[in-house]
């Protein structure tokens, strides 16, 4: 499943979670977020994709595909 930048916002913010916690966390540049985040930045590789989301669904980030209402994020139960 490949996220979406409002993916990774929307994640961010159901957590609490600063660009720069994000980055640390996903062992990635404080840009590269950025990129990661913006609707009309070039497109960010696997690779980075994959960490952002590990340390998204670390700190508790479920990501929803696009099942008919489009894809979205929601916090794990018990989070």
């Amino acid at each position: 499943l490949r996220i979406t930048p409002a993916q990774i916002r929307a994640g961010r913010a159901l957590v609490k979670m600063t660009a720069d916690e994000l980055a640390g966390r996903a062992s990635v540049g404080l840009a590269t977020v950025r990129r990661a985040e913006s609707d009309s930045g070039p497109n960010t590789s696997p690779v980075v994709l994959h960490a952002l989301r590990a340390a998204l669904e670390a700190a508790g980030v479920e990501f929803i595909p696009a099942n008919g209402g489009g894809p979205g994020v929601r916090l794990r139960e018990g989070t």
